[in-house]
């Protein structure tokens, strides 16, 4: 029996999955965001019911908006700041009573849709998250890839790749460089795109809903960015070569994209094919609390 806890920003959720990976229970309550204390207390909680709920004993991965820093063991990276500087793991083992597993909400992403979503089967999966933000995991042979640095799979902060005329240098990104992918390929890096060109303010459903309907000004900024999707997923793909590619987060429910990639890929592939298969996720929004539970593999390694 595993429990997995995804602790987001604004809501923090628990499901609990037999061997099968059946839920038997699932829930999920707000994000006491801003106390660290209430935080823990939240997740002790939610393991508490689902242990309540028949799945006593069982282990627990938490999926988290950061990652911990190799070298301190602390928090980094997190959007819930309220987390970062804090020995997360640590003090949920003290809380729980037992060892937590811990890793990235990507990385989780990326390890539910390897495990029974829509990368199983396949040797080499790289899931990717196309939200608020620009991130990914990286699972092979059913093992999620860390890296001496924690950071494999942390594709949206490499700039973005064959700039072409008006990308250079780029929006400026959070992390202090330039034309970084995600400031490109996040939900609001459409946004802005979008607005650049048609100073319309409109948000990423609006521009794919527009561009359904035939609007010129939307279908030329979702070209724009099918376009720089292909180019940053080639540069993976040389690199990974991986044999499916998993689109999560908001952007990756836009289904012209898996129409408009395949096509784009190629002229950027080094390959004189490209067989990687571009797919949505099984899971959905639930692929991160999932893939927290998949943490801790059938034997225990």
């Amino acid at each position: 029996m595993r429990i997995g806890i995804d602790l987001g920003g604004t809501k923090t959720e628990a499901i609990a999955l037999d061997a099968a990976g059946t839920a038997i229970f699932r829930e999920r309550r707000p994000t006491p965001a801003g106390d660290y204390d209430a935080t823990l207390a939240t997740v002790r909680d939610l393991v508490a019911e689902a242990e309540r709920a028949g799945a006593g004993g069982a282990t627990v991965g938490i999926g988290i908006p950061g990652s911990l820093s190799p070298e301190t063991g602390l928090v980094r990276n997190a959007n819930s700041t309220w987390l970062i500087g804090r020995p997360l793991d640590r003090d949920l083992e003290a809380c729980l009573d037992r060892p937590v597993r811990m890793a990235n909400d990507a990385d989780c992403f990326a390890l539910s849709e390897a495990t029974d979503g829509a990368g199983a089967g396949h040797g080499t999966v790289f899931g990717v998250i196309l939200g608020t933000g620009v991130g990914g995991g990286i699972v092979v042979n059913g093992r999620l890839l860390s890296g001496p640095n924690a950071i494999a799979g942390e594709w949206g902060h490499n700039p973005l790749p064959w700039p072409e005329a008006g990308e250079r240098p780029g929006p400026p990104c959070y992390c202090g460089q330039t034309g970084c992918i995600e400031t490109f390929l996040s939900g609001p890096g459409l946004a802005a795109d979008h607005r650049r060109h048609t100073g319309a303010a409109n948000d990423p459903a609006a521009i794919a809903a527009a561009a359904a309907a035939g609007d010129r000004d939307a279908d030329a900024s979702l070209g724009r960015y099918a376009g720089r999707l292909a180019r940053a997923l080639a540069a993976v793909i040389n690199v990974l070569d991986p044999d499916a590619i998993v689109l999560g987060g908001g952007m990756g429910n836009i289904q012209r994209l898996y129409g408009d990639l395949p096509p784009l890929l190629a002229r950027h592939v080094f390959s004189d094919s490209v067989r990687t298969r571009i797919v949505p996720p099984v899971h959905g929004d639930s692929s991160g609390v999932r893939g927290a539970a998949w943490l801790w593999p059938e034997d225990g390694d």
